[in-house]
């Protein structure tokens, strides 16, 4: 094994992308070692957040609208994310929509590699493992997968999606376009914008789907599937699965709480 001061992490990048075949592929290889460009640093240990237990806030979309946005109000000024109830979002469709991805995830090297790419604009639809922003103490790479379908605006690309998931897919985005175009709404008029200004944003920017897929770990302690983060986007929708692992952080910095629910709005 070359000593530390040896390893090119740069080339081992390049040649983990080259192979298109994700972390999926790493662990269909056979491989019982992390690579270093996956690894966290062992020293100094990182400090663990602080979890806790605090009431994290529900929207329920089958009361009366103007109770609905109050919840939306006070939840969207005091922590910045909810969880949604009674959304109209049919559960088979998200458990459907779930498994889709995962059995795109779990196809053939062959058929997940013709859509590989890191570039997000490489594509309405592209698979990879996408590189960790630079921060310090964090690995180059996530233990992750991910396919990303971008829905306009402009063309539609539904007949580029894999053939794995297209028709799921295709219905999961249909129930949430409705499901995303109330929300919109709802926060416009809690937050005293206008009932139609965060719509008509919506419509320029059009939507992008992330689905993610975590392979099993040979040495769990050592990775991160995804670091602590803020969405870039307008505001996300987030279907969990019955795994879990979602926490989200307050406002003070410190305390994390486990999210427990299916659809959660941020």
């Amino acid at each position: 094994m070359a000593a530390a001061e040896d390893y090119d992490t740069a080339a081992a990048v390049a040649v983990f992308h080259q192979s298109r075949a994700g972390v999926r592929g790493l662990v269909q290889s056979g491989v019982n070692t992390i690579p270093p460009i996956f690894l966290m640093p062992t020293s100094p240990s990182p400090r663990s957040p602080t979890t806790t237990a605090f009431a994290i806030p529900a929207v329920d979309l089958s009361l009366p609208r103007q109770d609905t946005v109050a919840l939306v109000r006070a939840a969207a000024c005091s922590c910045g994310f909810f969880n949604v109830t009674n959304h109209g979002v049919p559960a088979g469709i998200v458990d459907s929509a779930v498994s889709a991805v995962r059995a795109f995830h779990e196809q053939p090297l062959t058929v997940r590699s013709a859509f590989y790419s890191i570039e997000p604009v490489g594509g309405a639809v592209t698979y990879s493992t996408i590189p960790i922003a630079p921060q310090r103490g964090a690995p180059l790479l996530p233990w992750r997968d991910t396919l990303r379908v971008r829905f306009g605006p402009g063309e539609p690309i539904l007949g580029r999606l894999p053939a794995a998931c297209r028709n799921v897919l295709q219905e999961y985005q249909r129930s949430l376009t409705a499901f995303g175009k109330e929300m919109a709404g709802l926060l416009s008029e809690a937050l005293g914008v206008g009932t139609e200004r965060l719509e008509r944003a919506m419509q320029v920017e059009g939507w992008l789907m992330a689905c993610h897929y975590y392979p099993p770990y040979p040495e769990p302690e050592r990775v991160v599937a995804s670091l602590e983060h803020t969405d870039p986007s307008l505001f996300t929708v987030l279907a969990q699965d019955g795994v879990g692992g979602l926490q989200v952080r307050r406002d003070n910095g410190e305390e994390w709480g486990r999210a427990q629910g299916t659809i959660w709005c941020s």
